[in-house]
């Protein structure tokens, strides 16, 4: 198509004739136009010319060989090349101008359709305009209920329950269980029925919120009657043997806090199933053995002490894993409600104890009689209720049972100490002549300190140990001294039974004075040995004063009267006799251990002897500084006498 169209104008852009070269010359000579035609052809330089050089390659292949006919034939090609061109153009063209006139049709037929529709449109415009006025108010009734709609969904959304929900808070329709989804619905119902009464509270008369407050209230009352159900089933298989709580159980009791009564009937559901499984463990450790060691307690039963001990320990042992459990069961709840709860819900738990073991231990008591070990068990008693009562409460039954078994061992143990030393002092022989204890009152020293070692050995303080220190005192003490006194009748010297009381009392002291509570014991005790001392001393003194001759002059001395005149002129006070006397004192201060009573030295305790010796000492001193008074007096008209000074007679008597 190209050639085609380039045809005619390269035809055209070619010289219609070309002149020979004679000619040329003959032109260029005669007519200067030529001339300069021909120099601006050639000044043109065709040859960088590219259209020129383009027809030159159009035209090449119709040119053979240059002769005065090549213009001619080359016109004539042309010309018949341009009509065959415009033939095929005329063609070509009569085939577009069909295309043409067949869309011109079509567009004349599409614009008559559409010129058609548009009346029609036009025609039902005008007739459903009133219908176009009820669609757009419908189209805006239409919004206005959506709006309402969504208002609508978004209360009832708001203040009212799925059923997902609803079907949650009636829980399983088989077992009457709940699930974790239950409380999440609970706070859902809860929150409903708070927001319908603040709704009540801000918009005064509102119907919807009443009723939703009544649905919602109604709602809740079943559901905390199926939660309670669920907790009432879930108590009954209950047991510290689970490894872990259920989360379910735990969270109902923390619901629950929200209806006290239901609360209250919980716990004590809770309370009956733990009584009867903890009542089922214990029969179980007593005849099958526990976990931990595998042997029925009741093999021990030959043993009160280690029998119940190891009962005592089980129950303790118990109550602490009952005291986990119901803290484990109430974590969600608040602390309130384990304050408030722990301790009598325990106490509940352990009083099914109280009989099985108040049984056995009533046996265990009956066949012992050492007072010992009555004692020890006291002791196991009191540690156990003081462990105890912070966990179950003074007054629960358990408690009371323990202080009851307690009291009851303490008789026991009374009766049988009192029982124990009657039955020692029954076999009291006669003192020796070496004026000791005799065994019997060892015997009875021990058991006090047996049974003292073991109050203070107790693993905690008795709240009553001064009282029962005294009562101990009074079973042991009160008859040991009786008998002693009554043992002591047998001796026929006053001194000797100076002496043996003097040395059992020293015997007691010993013992006594090692325990607390011991105050009034004691100082009785000290009266008792200085009356006996006083005997020794006395007599001892007399002993003394009497040896030596100076006890006539302390007497004359110490009842002499200025009345009477100079002591001097008294018969048996003159100086020969005074110096006589002095003389037989100074002996006696030589050798002082020499005028010793044989029974002083007979005294088991060294502090006592001593004291004894002091105390005969300072009376000696005491009578010699009487006699000393009267014979410095210048009344007494005594002269030429040789005496010591009372400081150097107490010193040698040291």
């Amino acid at each position: 198509m190209a050639e085609k169209a380039d045809a005619p104008a390269i035809v055209e852009a070619l010289p219609l004739s070309v002149p020979h070269a004679v000619d040329t010359t003959t032109t260029m000579a005669s007519t200067d136009p030529i001339k300069r035609k021909l120099d601006k052809l050639i000044a043109s330089k065709l040859h960088n010319d590219p259209e020129f050089l383009k027809v030159v390659d159009y035209v090449a292949p119709m040119v053979g060989d240059l002769d005065i006919h090549t213009e001619r034939r080359l016109i004539q090609s042309l010309e018949k090349r341009q009509l065959e061109l415009n033939q095929e153009y005329l063609q070509e063209f009569e085939k577009v101008n069909a295309h043409v006139q067949d869309f011109t049709d079509k567009v004349r037929t599409m614009h008559r359709i559409c010129a058609d529709l548009t009346n029609r449109i036009q025609q039902n415009k005008e007739k459903t305009q009133d219908l176009l006025s009820k669609t757009s108010a419908l189209q805006n009734q239409k919004k206005h209920l959506e709006a309402k709609q969504k208002a609508i969904d978004d209360f009832l959304g708001k203040y009212s329950l799925t059923d997902s929900e609803r079907k949650a808070l009636e829980g399983n329709p088989n077992d009457g269980t709940i699930t974790s989804d239950f409380f999440p619905a609970l706070a859902r119902a809860q929150n409903i029925y708070m927001d319908s009464k603040e709704l009540l509270r801000s918009n005064g008369e509102h119907s919807a919120a009443v009723e939703i407050m009544e649905e919602m209230s109604q709602t809740l009352e079943k559901a905390y009657e199926v939660l309670y159900r669920s907790v009432q089933r879930e108590c009954r298989t209950l047991s510290a043997d689970y490894v872990e709580m259920k989360a379910v159980l735990c969270q109902s009791f923390a619901a629950l806090e929200e209806r006290e009564v239901l609360l209250k009937y919980a716990i004590d559901e809770v309370g009956t199933a733990r009584k009867n499984q903890i009542l089922h463990l214990y029969i179980d450790a007593l005849t099958k053995g526990t976990y931990s060691n595998g042997k029925p307690i009741e093999l021990m039963s030959h043993d009160p002490l280690r029998y119940i001990g190891d009962m005592l320990a089980w129950i303790y042992e118990s109550i602490e894993g009952e005291r986990e459990l119901i803290q484990m069961l109430f974590k969600d709840c608040s602390p309130q409600v384990i304050r408030d709860n722990s301790i009598g819900l325990l106490s509940k738990i352990s009083s099914a104890l109280c009989r099985p073991f108040k049984l056995r231990a009533e046996q265990a008591l009956a066949g012992e009689t050492d007072s010992v070990v009555l004692f020890r068990i006291s002791a196991l008693f009191a540690f156990y209720s003081e462990k105890m009562i912070p966990e179950i409460g003074v007054d629960s039954e358990l408690a009371c049972t323990v202080e009851e078994l307690n009291q009851l061992t303490l008789n026991i143990f009374y009766s049988g100490l009192s029982a124990a030393v009657q039955k020692i002092l029954s076999r009291m022989t006669a003192p020796d002549y070496d004026l000791l204890p005799v065994p019997a009152v060892h015997q009875i020293l021990m058991l006090l300190r047996d049974v003292l070692e073991t109050h203070d050995g107790a693993m905690v303080g008795r709240k009553n140990s001064e009282e029962e220190f005294n009562k101990i005192f009074g079973c042991v003490l009160d008859p040991l001294c009786r008998s002693v006194q009554v043992a002591a009748t047998h001796l026929h010297s006053p001194l000797d039974v100076a002496v043996y009381t003097l040395n059992c009392l020293s015997a007691i002291h010993s013992v006594v004075i090692l325990y607390p509570f011991t105050d009034s014991r004691l100082e009785m005790i000290k009266a008792l040995m200085e009356g006996n001392e006083d005997v020794l001393v006395s007599e001892e003194a007399s002993t003394i004063l009497a040896n030596t001759g100076f006890i006539t002059l302390y007497q004359k001395a110490a009842a002499h009267d200025r009345n009477q005149g100079p002591l001097s002129l008294i018969p048996g006070m003159d100086t020969a006799t005074v110096n006589r006397v002095f003389a037989q004192f100074d002996a006696f201060l030589a050798q002082p251990d020499k005028y010793q009573l044989d029974q002083v030295s007979k005294i088991s305790s060294a502090r006592t002897r001593d004291t004894v010796q002091q105390r005969t000492t300072d009376n000696v001193a005491a009578a010699y500084a009487v006699v000393v008074r009267k014979l410095e007096d210048p009344f007494n008209a005594y002269e030429d006498i040789s005496f010591k000074s009372v400081e150097q007679v107490k010193e040698l008597l040291k």
